[in-house]
């Protein structure tokens, strides 16, 4: 199984025009074969930073998810929108059983 987590940064005031294509992105990708995990989460304090966590079947399914139409939309409007300060990490993990 494989873990990302990160953060993305909205411009300031943003956040509004930045919803719609969010959610449509989000969606899209929870539907996709071997997404088990897939959100966003708006930090409470700081309301510019986006908190990303997926959680993916194997690599076949995140390269399906990073060459999809959605997420060629979503590149497109990230860039329109200013995000910035993409902080992004993926890790192996096991299968998520608890010990």
């Amino acid at each position: 199984m494989l873990l990302i987590m990160g953060t993305v940064r909205l411009p300031e005031g943003s956040l509004d025009r930045a919803l719609p294509a969010m959610e449509r992105m989000v969606m899209a990708s929870r539907a996709e074969d071997g997404c088990f995990t897939y959100a966003y989460g708006l930090d409470l304090i700081d309301r510019t930073l986006i908190h990303v966590v997926e959680r993916w079947r194997d690599r076949d399914a995140l390269k399906a998810h990073g060459t999809s139409a959605h997420m060629a939309e979503w590149r497109a409007a990230g860039a329109e929108l200013g995000l910035h300060d993409r902080d992004i990490k993926l890790y192996e993990a096991d299968d998520g059983t608890p010990l």
